[in-house]
């Protein structure tokens, strides 16, 4: 199994770039992971209390829980994949079936921070862009996906999601085998990435 790590800031495209690898491959073959899916359940809290958590802090991912499913997902098995709500900061009681595939895109802000994760990882990749272009598409997706108003997004991207991301994961841009600058459409690296990909499973 080829496992691919894609990092890169709040709103740098990964998502854009993980969609572009995907075209024209196999779905049979090729499957993904957020990590998104892996912060940690937080039932003892209340609303409340979830709505303070940092989520852009790496003590708010269940690292273990993913790593473990990855290296099952390695040894053929199946595995069930938590659901995250982001309108109720917490784990749901649904799990998704995963199958193993020759490719697995693992894809998160923070999934370069963690040492044993990306000793799981055959390519890393990151994308980067522009800190602006980041803030206007975090804006959009938090106010039409996630229910949250302008202010309130504002103030965590001003007091967390900025301060994160500069001591958590931009330095991560060093661990990665091949940076994408998301600024423009850049098929080189998606192409190089592709070939790699289309090299394993055929």
């Amino acid at each position: 199994m080829l496992i691919i790590g894609i990092a890169g800031g709040t709103g740098s495209g990964k998502t854009t770039v993980v969609h572009q690898i995907m075209n024209e491959l196999p779905d049979t073959e090729v499957g993904v992971i957020s990590q998104d899916s892996y912060y940690k359940e937080n039932h003892n809290l209340s609303f409340d209390e979830r709505a303070l958590i940092n989520f852009d802090h790496p003590r708010a991912i269940d690292f273990e829980l993913l790593v473990k499913h990855l290296k099952a997902l390695k040894a053929g098995e199946t595995i069930d994949q938590p659901v995250y709500s982001f309108i109720q900061h917490n784990r749901t009681d649904d799990t998704i079936s995963t199958h193993p595939r020759k490719v697995m895109i693992v894809e998160g802000i923070l999934i370069l921070t963690n040492p044993e994760l990306r000793e799981l990882f055959d390519i890393k990749v990151y994308v980067h862009a522009d800190s602006d272009e980041r803030l206007i598409r975090r804006l959009k997706r938090d106010i039409s996906e996630r229910g949250r108003d302008i202010d309130e997004v504002l103030n965590r991207y001003q007091t967390t999601l900025k301060p994160m991301h500069e001591q958590f994961i931009e330095p991560t841009k060093a661990f990665a085998d091949i940076i994408i600058p998301n600024d423009k459409y850049n098929t080189v690296a998606i192409d190089v990435v592709r070939a790699v990909i289309n090299q394993r499973i055929l």
